[in-house]
């Protein structure tokens, strides 16, 4: 249920809509160094495990609510709600900020609670058919209905089975490790930190098969779980679970799958010209007898374990080597800005949209500083305990430039969570599952030069064509790179949920797919004895992936039409929209909206169009796509 699941977004860079942390989970401490990481897989997971495990989706409605109508159904839901959800809010966040036994105890009982509570109410709701509904209960029920995303067989073995997996595939996520012949074992952190530190191609190599191989044995369990899902979701009204998901978009599941194909095919040319200069360079570092300039990159050697940024790899591609970067971080260091300063700044920036001052409960329970008596979970994210003023945010605050632009993608969520708390619970959400990422996101592309100018952090200087295009490589480099990844997560999942890839294709399928729109390729063999989609977190945790596709797409839209509106002229790139009450205003008329109305109304507020869009992206990175065009001539682009 997509209220009692916006407890805290995390805001940091790699895959946030609701999460009560788990810190037991070393990818949990990873994912705060990678772009990708948005919408809470471990609260998701708890939730979902705890749903496959409770009372059946059909059970009976209690006796004392069987003569009640739809409206009155819908009221009480939203009552009980408004309630329960500050009780589970407050234990995971005492679970986040204060890690102990106990905590993590009173934080698993209140989500069995929380989901006890959705598993009765979508059972209930089955009891009112669509077509006797007014638009608003049908609307506030139908986002009842699709806030599950593991349902589970109404049979008590089938879905104590279906946990079973559940849990035993994330716990076997958790606790994978590569041990090399050599050396100490490694963990996903340890992985992580070697993929973006090593150049050795055969360390590399070495590291990222011994990572997959530790999915192997998730394989069987897998096709198993995918049985049982489906059977939970037919007997709610799917065909099948990747129906379920793509049914949370405001239109047919399969128009989505074709609308995400097509905004994939906007953004395409610029992929395509950054990887044949990635993969030329490449070629450089390591030899052509490595890797191919004309064949797909190994998969091993852009940075990360799963290829899906690829920001470590920024000094080999840096188009002006010699132009110095700005250097926000020894700026805050040298002026002594502390937690404090940084959040105000943060704050700052939204108050100067016209926007209101966040309220005192936030400086008083927020957590800042990562407390020395105690352990916490210092991954940032933004929380909203009572759907209405108590909104806090979690970050240990260091004095980074990262730190700087990570308060404002968190402070972006707590502002769509304030500017919608005159809504019912179950309207409390972005307006799909992209747009809370998205707005994060919108707001870090104001942080421009002139804006951190304005903020004293660097002197006024003119912006010069080299630092232009670093600036743009290093985004790109994580932007852009996630795309196609971004994509072809669900798109695997797709097609295994609904049958077109049978489980004896499991891995053919995920590297056809990686290959057709990444690029990429393993550079040994990976036959069906492997299960190298499951070395990725989101796939035994079966957290929705692809909600940061399409916040990596709704980031750059809503960023040119915010500035459209801020009046600016110039270059996308260069824009800010600090100050523009005007884009303030055509912002919160947005977040205001919630989950009330279809997307397309709330996109409609912001950039006058009911369509999503990527052409956004291709204008802001002209001067990088145009300077990729002039170094791929006479190189053979494509795979």
């Amino acid at each position: 249920m997509r209220a009692l699941l916006a407890l805290g977004r995390s805001g940091s860079t790699m895959p946030a809509a609701a999460h009560g942390p788990a810190p037991q989970n070393p990818e949990y401490k990873a994912l705060i160094k990678s772009p990708s990481w948005r919408l809470g897989a471990p609260l998701l997971g708890i939730l979902a495990i705890t749903l496959a495990a409770g009372a059946p989706l059909h059970a009976q409605p209690a006796p004392e609510a069987a003569e009640e109508t739809a409206q009155q159904f819908v009221a009480r839901v939203n009552a009980e709600l408004a309630e329960l959800r500050r009780e589970v809010a407050t234990a995971f966040w005492v679970q986040s900020t204060y890690i102990t036994p106990d905590t993590q105890w009173l934080a698993a009982r209140a989500s069995e609670k929380a989901l006890a509570f959705t598993s009765r109410a979508i059972a209930e709701s089955t009891r009112f058919p669509d077509q006797d509904l007014d638009p608003e209960t049908a609307r506030q029920l139908a986002l009842l209905r699709r806030g599950v995303t593991l349902p589970a067989p109404d049979v008590p073995d089938k879905r104590a089975e279906l946990a079973n997996i559940a849990t035993g595939m994330e716990g076997m996520y958790g606790s994978a490790k590569y041990c090399p012949a050599d050396g100490e074992c490694l963990g996903e952190t340890d992985i992580i930190r070697l993929m973006a530190t090593e150049r050795d191609y055969d360390k590399l190599l070495e590291a990222w098969r011994g990572w997959h191989d530790t999915a192997r044995p998730m394989r069987s369990m897998y096709g198993r779980f995918v049985e049982l899902a489906n059977e939970g979701a037919l007997e709610i009204g799917f065909p099948d679970v990747g129906a379920l998901w793509r049914s949370g978009y405001d239109m047919p599941p399969e128009d989505f799958e074709a609308e995400v194909e097509r905004l994939w095919v906007q953004v395409r040319p610029l992929y395509e010209q950054l990887h044949c200069h990635v993969r030329d360079k490449l070629a450089d570092h390591y030899g052509e007898d490595k890797v191919s300039r004309t064949a797909p990159i190994p998969a091993h050697l852009l940075g990360n374990i799963w290829a899906q940024e690829w920001g470590t790899l920024f000094d080999l591609v840096k188009p002006a080597p010699g132009v110095a970067q700005f250097d926000v971080t020894t700026a805050l260091e040298e002026q002594g800005w502390d937690e404090a300063r940084m959040t105000r700044a943060a704050e700052n920036f939204f108050v100067s949209l016209g926007m209101p001052a966040l309220p005192d409960s936030f400086w008083e329970r927020s957590l800042l500083t990562k407390p020395r008596d105690r352990d916490v979970v210092c991954h940032p994210s933004a929380w909203s305990l009572d759907g209405e003023d108590d909104v806090r945010i979690k970050q240990c605050v260091e004095p980074t430039a990262q730190h700087l632009t990570t308060l404002h993608h968190e402070l972006g969520h707590i502002y769509y969570y304030l500017l919608q708390k005159h809504l019912p619970p179950l309207y409390q959400d972005g307006a799909h599952d992209g747009f809370h990422e998205g707005i994060g996101d919108t707001l870090e592309l104001s942080m421009t030069p002139g804006y951190l100018h304005e903020l004293g952090l660097i002197g006024e200087v003119e912006q010069s064509p080299g630092a232009t295009l670093n600036l743009q490589m290093k985004l790109a480099m994580d932007k852009i790179a996630f795309l196609p990844f971004g994509k072809l997560i669900d798109q695997w999942r797709w097609d295994v949920f609904s049958g077109r890839t049978p489980p004896a294709e499991y891995n053919a399928a995920w590297w056809r797919l990686r290959t057709a729109y990444q690029g990429i390729a393993p550079a040994v063999v990976r036959d069906e004895s492997a299960f190298d989609a499951g070395a990725k977190y989101h796939i035994p945790g079966n957290t929705p992936y692809t909600r940061y596709f399409l916040a990596r797409i709704l980031q750059f839209q809503f960023h040119r039409a915010l500035c459209e509106a801020a009046g600016h002229t110039g270059p996308l790139h260069e824009c800010s929209i600090y100050g523009s009450e005007e884009a303030g205003r055509r912002l919160m008329a947005m977040l205001e909206l919630g989950a009330s109305r279809p997307w397309p109304d709330a996109l409609e507020l912001v950039a006058g169009s009911r369509e999503m869009d990527a052409s956004a992206i291709i204008e802001y990175f002209q001067p990088l796509m145009s300077w990729l065009a002039v170094q791929n001539r006479g190189r053979s682009c494509g795979w």
